[in-house]
């Protein structure tokens, strides 16, 4: 199994609704880090994976969608505490969307929000 990953740092902020979790339910800023992985048991034609600017075009459009933004106000987040958790599954359906490499049956979101709290979310895709 070959793995290919790619990462991303951008800050956006969020709230924390629907518990009391002190300074978290209020405006707050995140420094975090993406980190994209891709899995997949062939190489194409060319001896790769995946083409990765292929790949870094896409997060780098996902991740403009969330630099500087409050999560809270984004549609996706509609009816959701913008979690670490959520935001994780949320960038992995995204990119799992837009990133159509035929080879690639896992990809997975590593998302840190600081230096020692990640979450992560796995797409698993049919083969072609």
């Amino acid at each position: 199994m070959y793995t290919l990953a790619v990462r991303r740092d951008f800050i956006a902020r969020h709230f924390l609704i629907g518990g009391d979790w002190g300074l978290e339910n209020l405006p707050h800023s995140h420094h975090y880090v993406l980190e994209l992985q891709l899995e997949g048991k062939e190489l194409d034609q060319h001896g790769y994976l995946v083409d990765i600017v292929e790949v870094e075009k896409h997060l780098d459009e996902v991740v403009h969608h969330y630099k500087e933004n409050m999560l809270n106000e984004l549609e996706e987040f509609k009816g959701l505490n913008p979690s670490l958790e959520h935001f994780a599954r949320i960038l992995a359906t995204s990119l799992s969307e837009r990133i159509q490499a035929e080879n690639i049956s896992t990809l997975r979101v590593v998302l840190w929000e600081n230096d020692f709290a990640w979450a992560a979310y796995t797409v698993q895709r049919l083969e072609g």
